[in-house]
């Protein structure tokens, strides 16, 4: 009777430990899937964490920009005509929109924004208008540009309730207040200073400062908050001799004031400081992990995290 007494809680003992080791062990297993981890060097370049790719049965088709909204992630998935959604694991989350001209549906979705309520601003390239979804995708309204001055609504960002878009067709940038009052506008078809071809992008920086790709110019134009304008960044000297940007993308401004642009066509992300100087670049042609194939969109969040659509590859690009 007590050797049995004795083999029964030797089982037990032996039963509980096989349990608790495999709850570290899948407890440490979800821990090494963490999408974000400290870089090795802080003063150094962002380095790739993690990919986005989406639902496994439905992934990403030419993500075309991607933005941060609170803890959720937000991809404008262009040729699925949706948006998918994703938690900070990169597990998508959900998605909405489908083809259409309809409320609520897509012809070719390109800038995605959110405002300080946690709603999401769609630009629709080819649908000439800009969607309002709240934070699980329903449709709100359409954006009410007072002017109806918006054709083809590309690059979108919101910043102090104001919101950027670029008009890719018009050549030129259109800022309003979150009413849909026409602010202010810049630009217009030219090769000359404070003109455009084809601005694909807009940012803004922690003093107020506008940016813009101007990707048929294959340059970056800087303007005051008022929109004058104050340089050109193109990889050049001063930004006045021949550009080394091709079909210049995204944009995006750190805490630090380092400016990442997308470099389409040479397939990565240059890095430049605030007086234009190339500092580093990341990526390069390829289907590696830290590559990029015909990179587009760009956003950097609070953390100074670089989201990238890497439009080929069918994926987001995580680096930090």
């Amino acid at each position: 009777m007590k050797k049995r007494t004795v083999y029964i809680l030797m089982s037990s003992i032996v039963a509980l430990s096989v349990a608790f080791f495999a709850v570290v062990y899948f407890l440490n297993l979800e821990t090494t899937i963490k999408p974000i981890v400290a870089k090795v060097d802080p003063s150094g370049p962002p380095v790739y964490t993690n990919s986005l790719y989406g639902e496994f049965d439905k992934p990403l088709n030419k993500p075309m920009d991607v933005t941060k909204i609170g803890e959720f992630i937000y991809v404008s998935d262009t040729n699925n005509k949706q948006v998918q959604v994703f938690d900070q694991s990169g597990t998508s989350v959900f998605k909405f929109g489908k083809e259409g001209t309809k409320k609520g549906e897509f012809k070719f979705p390109y800038g995605i924004a959110g405002d300080k309520d946690g709603n999401i601003y769609v630009a629709d390239l080819y649908n000439g208008n800009i969607s309002i979804f709240d934070s699980k995708g329903k449709f709100i309204k359409y954006f009410n540009d007072q002017k109806k001055v918006l054709k083809s609504p590309g690059g979108l960002r919101i910043f102090d309730d104001k919101v950027y878009v670029t008009d890719i067709k018009a050549n030129k940038l259109f800022v309003f207040n979150l009413d849909g009052k026409k602010l202010m506008e810049i630009g217009g078809p030219g090769v000359d200073e404070g003109k455009f071809i084809a601005p694909n992008a807009v940012t803004v920086d922690h003093d107020k400062q506008i940016y813009v790709t101007d990707s048929g110019n294959n340059r970056v134009e800087v303007f005051t908050k008022d929109g004058k304008f104050i340089k050109i960044i193109n990889g050049s000297k001063d930004g006045k001799g021949e550009p080394t940007l091709l079909n210049p993308r995204g944009v995006g401004v750190d805490s630090k004031g380092i400016v990442y642009i997308v470099n389409n066509l040479s397939h990565n992300i240059y890095a430049f400081d605030k007086d234009g100087n190339q500092k580093f670049e990341l990526g390069g042609m390829g289907t590696d992990n830290d590559k990029l194939y015909l990179p587009n969109g760009l956003f950097i969040d609070d953390r100074d995290t670089l989201f990238v659509t890497d439009t080929i590859n069918q994926r987001v690009s995580v680096f930090y």
